[in-house]
């Protein structure tokens, strides 16, 4: 279980951060140098270098989204030009990827931040370029919500690229495409021109998430006992004739009925991100989907049950294992009860998960706290920090000029045997993913901003 530090402040990150903005300088750099446009995306490092895997080409908004996040923390314009131009030449067949449901990945860090630093005035107002980015979030989330298989219960959820069967936890945080099509007015336009509400999509995938891959505890099944509440599955499977659910699933986990942690974590910010969004909703756009108040409290159920379950699963410093079933963890003893450690020779970490899911804790606290729910606010926000805290420093923050990544430790895909040893080791350790490095920009950004008193970051933003 993770020791809350409650004295932790968000300016007490401040040093560290500064630290992980110099180090994530020289590495965006170094990147654009071995990866030049043409490149196949980087996904992961292999002895410190950024390599591709071709599976899916869903880590190249972070590429360039993380360029975008270093001039937004930091104010050096050339990021912006990389990010920028980068986003114009390169981007656009991922807008119109009809074989994904990575959208919000690759379109909201790029376009997404490009429209949002308009927004709050740091980017002088251009109404072409302003529209150039409007029109590509708005094709983005309404060509994601293509993707879309009906439940028996008359909801539906986003399909994974493994088929109309599948669906991953994942999606939960790239929903933010459907969420900026539809505040831009936009529509999914169907069969004899039915306008199909993006928000309402958002709400059934989000709905479908929470009902079939997170567990309450509740018995839905031998393993779903109190003692588990909040644990996560990565991909529900689904009867594509009707609809019907028919069991849980994993692709990069270690089993159907133990918790991949990145895709706990995913959920972990997905749900307190969009609870955010909701709140800039009308109740009268909310009413067709059953209302505020039976949409916000799934969510609420949703945010709290997993996150829960990763501060109550975690070895006290907030680093989590890949896999909270991992096959040999009981080798490393007691080890919630000690700071985690990469380089054990039984079960690798995933510090990516880490940067993932501490800005969904910090996030979920703050939207507890403008509920009125003071108390958990604080829980959350401090066990936020408190992962920060580890994640921000050694061993997990790379200074090492040579080292292309900035969070070491990260896992990709344990399972298929993708993540690189290094001799001498017998798990994978000391390499990075380009999720990984996005995510602790982005949430070292937010932390940033909230200890110097700047606008609420909010993909929708400003508030």
């Amino acid at each position: 279980m993770i020791k809350i530090n409650n004295d932790l402040k968000p300016a007490d990150l401040l040093p560290k951060i500064q630290k992980l903005w110099e180090a994530s300088a020289a590495k965006i750099h170094s990147i654009e140098k071995t990866t030049p446009v043409g490149s196949p995306s980087p996904v992961f490092t292999v002895k410190g270098k950024y390599t591709a895997k071709g599976w899916t080409e869903w880590t190249q908004g972070f590429q360039y989204g993380s360029a975008i996040l270093q001039f937004d923390a930091t104010g050096d314009k050339a990021f912006l030009e990389i990010g920028r131009s980068k986003t114009v030449l390169v981007m656009a067949s991922h807008v119109t990827h009809i074989g994904v449901h990575d959208h919000g990945f690759n379109n909201i860090s790029t376009y997404g931040n490009l429209w949002r630093l308009m927004n709050e005035g740091v980017l002088p107002e251009n109404p072409w370029e302003r529209h150039f980015y409007e029109l590509a979030i708005k094709a983005s989330g309404a060509v994601q919500a293509a993707r879309w298989s009906r439940t028996i219960d008359g909801g539906g959820y986003i399909y994974s690229f493994n088929g109309p069967q599948s669906l991953f936890i994942d999606t939960i945080r790239t929903l933010r495409a459907l969420s900026l099509s539809h505040r831009l007015g936009h529509v999914l336009m169907g069969e004899r021109d039915e306008k199909i509400n993006l928000l309402g999509r958002m709400i059934a995938h989000a709905t479908a998430t929470a009902r079939y891959n997170i567990y309450y505890g509740e018995g839905r099944d031998s393993y779903d006992t109190p003692e588990v509440r909040g644990r996560s599955v990565h991909e529900a499977l689904f009867n594509t004739n009707n609809g019907d659910f028919r069991a849980p699933s994993t692709q990069q986990g270690y089993s159907a009925f133990s918790t991949w942690t990145r895709g706990l974590a995913w959920a972990m910010v997905g749900f307190p991100e969009e609870l955010e969004f909701l709140q800039t909703c009308s109740d009268a756009e909310l009413e067709p989907f059953g209302g505020r108040q039976k949409i916000e409290p799934l969510f609420r159920k949703a945010a709290t049950a997993v996150c829960d379950f990763y501060i109550n699963h975690t070895p006290i410093d907030g680093i989590p294992y890949w896999d909270t079933g991992a096959p040999n963890l009981h080798k490393l003893g007691d080890y919630l009860d000690k700071p985690a450690d990469p380089y054990n020779e039984h079960e690798p970490v995933d510090a990516s998960a880490a940067a993932i899911a501490a800005q969904g804790l910090l996030r979920l606290g703050h939207y507890l706290a403008t509920k009125g729910d003071q108390d958990s606010a604080a829980r959350y926000r401090q066990a936020g920090l408190t992962v920060l805290n580890t994640l921000f420093d050694e061993p997990y923050l790379s200074t090492d000029p040579n080292h292309q990544g900035l969070i070491l430790h990260s896992v990709y895909h344990r399972p298929n045997g993708w993540d690189y040893v290094a001799p001498g080791q017998k798990v994978p350790n000391g390499e990075s993913s380009m999720w990984g490095d996005y995510h602790a920009r982005e949430v070292a950004l937010y932390v940033q901003r909230l200890a110097k008193e700047q606008p609420y970051l909010a993909f929708f933003g400003p508030v």
